[in-house]
């Protein structure tokens, strides 16, 4: 019997076991060669349909699998997956090595798609991780597990025999950059925070001794090429939110994996300091207590808090919410 709807779930669960023992994947972008880490298995089965779309696949089973290899089916044109925490809009389904049926998937549509990211997968299953890492937008790719990489409890949660290897079929639709590609921009920045940035692209917000503004503050610090955020848009971004007057980090998604904004959902001066501003980009914006979280403050935001945001915008239109 496949299990779509509650694929994801399900290997959610099984991950309670693996914890511990999983580890994300340590990888450096740059330096990424498909074609080397790949393991050649395309005879195993013949694939077809277009990538995004239900495959059709027929396994010549059964599948003997000593250990985890991968092989790109259909290599994409589009970005690349560099980075663990980087997110992306990836279909999979799972088959029997020893019968050939699928046991699991997605339902290949765009209106029930989640965000992943290869840490998310190398956490449950770590081969999963290792297969996707480098991958192109738009590559369809095909991976063997063994049986002792897939781990008995996620065998057993799909009805597996402990001796059974397991086959996936992986469609990378979208990936999004994980942090704003385009032009710097020169900014008058007498009495504003500096803005400095490690190699993947975290920033580190240095706030000024001297008294905040009163006014809410927008400043382009990358300028991307891509399209206009309307004040109505559901955008992806990476940020980090300091407070003015302690000078430390309230909030950052950087180390747990960019985050989709309603805009009409934020606090008035990040709906005002993103409006306008074009996807590849990043933005400083100093929002003043009346536009953040004003009297009443809000967690580790104390009243009448000036906020600091360095926010990079990487797409819009994401899915609703990361896989969990």
């Amino acid at each position: 019997m496949r299990k779509t709807s509650a694929a994801l779930a399900t290997l959610s669960l099984a991950l309670v076991a693996l914890t511990g023992c999983a580890t994300a994947p340590a990888f450096d972008g740059a330096a990424c060669d498909r074609a080397e880490a790949a393991t050649g298995i395309d005879d195993i089965a013949t694939i077809t349909g277009d990538v995004g779309e239900t495959p059709e696949v027929e396994l010549f089973t059964p599948v003997g699998a000593q250990k985890s290899s991968f092989s790109d089916v259909v290599v994409g044109d589009g970005p690349a997956l560099t980075s663990p925490t980087q997110s992306a809009v990836v279909e999979f389904t799972l088959y029997s090595g020893k019968s050939g049926e699928a046991v699991a998937g997605t339902a290949f549509d765009e209106d029930q798609a989640q965000l992943v990211s290869i840490d998310y997968w190398a956490q449950r299953v770590p081969a999963f991780g290792e297969a996707l890492e480098c991958a192109t937008e738009g590559s369809r790719v095909l991976s063997v597990i063994s049986p002792e990489d897939f781990g008995a409890q996620n065998l057993a949660s799909f009805e597996l025999d402990d001796d059974v290897p397991v086959v996936a079929v992986f469609d990378v639709v979208k990936v999004f950059p994980s942090k704003a590609e385009g032009a710097p921009q020169y900014n008058d920045a007498a009495g504003m925070p500096t803005v400095v940035r490690a190699a993947d692209g975290r920033p580190g917000i240095i706030v000024p001794d001297s008294a905040a503004p009163t006014d809410l503050v927008v400043q382009t610090l990358i300028k991307g090429e891509g399209e206009k955020v309307a004040e109505d848009d559901t955008v992806l971004v990476n940020y980090t939110g300091v407070t003015w007057a302690d000078k430390t980090v309230f909030d950052s998604s950087w180390d747990r994996g960019a985050t989709p904004f309603d805009l009409t959902a934020l606090i008035p001066g990040m709906t005002q300091g993103l409006t306008g501003q074009t996807v590849g980009s990043q933005v400083l914006i100093v929002v003043p207590p009346e536009l953040g979280y004003g009297e009443a403050g809000s967690g580790a935001v104390p009243a009448n808090s000036t906020l600091v945001f360095v926010v990079d915008i990487l797409g819009t239109d994401p899915p609703a919410a990361p896989a969990q």
